[in-house]
C-alpha cells in the first residue's frame, strides 16, 4: 500500500472527525442555549444592579407587552455563543483528550466499553482537569466578543435594537477593546469551571456505570456496548451534578464578569470590580444569580453533554460498520 495514500487517509479521517466533534457540539450548543435562554435572561437581569431581586426581573418582564419575546430577548446572540463555543470547546478538548490518551500507558488508555456510558477517551484526574480548562479558556477568547453582545442586549441598561447596531455602538465608545470587556473574569470563571467540570463528570460517570452491570458478565471479552438509555441517564445525571456543583464555586467571577460587561467605565478591571462590588453591596452581591445560574448551568451541561455523547457513541458504531473496525480504542 503507497504510504503516502495512508498518510493521506489517515488525514481525512481525522479531519471528518474533527468536523464531526465540531457539528455535534454546535447542535447540542444551540439546543440548550435556545431551551434555557429564559434562565440567562433572569441571571443577567438579577446581576447587572444591587437589587438582588429575582422576583423585580420576572415583574419587569411579566410587564412587557409580549412576555414569550421578552423571556427569550437575546436568544440569537446566546445561540450564536453558546453554539458555537460549544463546537469550538468539544472539538479542541476532543483533541486535547485524544492526545494525552495516545501519550498515557497502554493501560491508562484501556477501558471496558461494557461498564462506560462513554465513548470518549479516559484520562487521569489531572488531564481531565487541565484539558478542559485549556479547550474553555480558549473557546471563550474566541467568542468573547458574542458574549459581550449577548450580556448587554440581555440588560435592561441598554435599548439596542440589533445585534448590528449593538456592535457598531461598543465599536464607536469602547473600540475593540470594548468587546474583550471582562475576559479576565470569564477566564477565572470558566478555567477553574470546564476543568472541574470534566474531571467530577467523568468521576460521577465512572462511579454511576458501576450500578448498571455488563450484558454478558461471564463473557468479559465480549465488547458489549451499554443500552443507550442507560448510558444518557449516567450521562445526564453526571452533567447535573457536576454543573451544580461547579457553578456554586465559580459564581462570584460570574457576577463581577457581568458587571464588567455591562458598565466597563465603572467596574474597570476584574480586582476593582470585585472590590467596589463588595464595599458597595457585600459579599452577597458576588452571590447574585447562583440559584439562576445553578439551575441553568446544570441543565445546559447536562443537555449539551448528553446529546454530545449519544451523537458520539452513534457515530462510533456508524464509523466502525463502515470501516469494519470493531476496536473499541479507536476512537472518534
Amino acid at each position: 500500500m503507497d504510504p503516502n495514500a495512508a498518510m493521506s487517509d489517515g488525514s481525512k479521517t481525522a479531519l471528518s472527525k474533527s468536523t464531526f466533534h465540531f457539528v455535534a457540539g454546535l447542535g447540542s450548543g444551540v439546543f440548550t442555549a435556545v431551551l434555557l435562554q429564559p434562565f440567562d435572561l433572569l441571571k443577567t437581569r438579577v446581576q447587572q444592579s444591587g437589587t438582588h431581586s429575582l422576583s423585580a426581573a420576572i415583574a419587569d418582564i411579566w410587564a412587557a407587552p409580549r412576555i414569550l419575546p421578552a423571556l427569550w430577548r437575546g436568544t440569537v446572540p446566546s445561540a450564536l455563543r453558546t453554539g458555537f463555543g460549544s463546537a469550538i470547546y468539544f472539538t479542541s478538548l476532543n483533541a486535547i483528550r485524544q492526545t494525552a490518551a495516545r501519550l498515557s500507558s497502554p493501560a491508562s488508555r484501556s477501558a471496558n466499553p461494557q461498564s462506560s456510558s462513554s465513548s470518549l477517551p479516559k484520562l487521569s484526574n489531572t488531564s481531565n482537569l487541565v484539558a478542559g480548562a485549556v479547550a474553555r479558556s480558549l473557546a471563550g477568547f474566541i467568542l468573547m466578543p458574542l458574549t459581550v453582545l449577548k450580556v448587554r442586549y440581555e440588560s435592561t441598561l441598554y435599548s439596542y435594537t440589533s445585534l448590528a447596531s449593538a456592535a457598531k455602538d461598543i465599536l464607536a465608545k469602547e473600540g475593540v477593546r470594548g468587546f474583550f470587556s471582562g475576559y479576565g473574569a470569564t477566564a477565572l470563571r470558566d478555567a477553574p469551571y470546564a476543568g472541574l467540570y470534566v474531571l467530577f463528570y467523568e468521576q460521577s460517570k465512572k462511579r454511576l456505570s458501576t450500578l448498571f452491570p455488563a450484558s454478558h458478565p461471564l463473557q468479559t471479552s465480549i465488547p458489549t456496548a451499554m443500552p443507550t438509555p442507560h448510558a444518557a441517564t449516567i450521562n445526564f445525571t453526571s452533567g447535573i451534578l457536576a454543573g451544580a456543583l461547579c457553578s456554586a464555586v465559580s459564581n462570584p467571577f460570574d457576577a463581577v464578569k457581568t458587571r464588567l460587561q455591562l458598565q466597563p467605565a465603572r467596574y474597570r478591571n476584574m480586582w476593582l470590580g470585585a472590590g467596589r462590588l463588595v464595599r458597595e453591596e457585600g459579599f452577597r452581591a458576588l452571590w447574585d444569580g447562583l440559584a439562576l445560574r445553578m439551575a441553568r448551568k446544570a441543565l445546559s451541561s447536562a443537555l449539551a453533554w448528553t446529546v454530545y455523547e449519544e451523537l458520539v457513541r452513534r457515530a462510533e458504531v456508524e464509523w466502525g460498520r463502515r470501516t469494519g473496525r470493531g476496536d473499541a480504542r479507536d476512537r472518534l
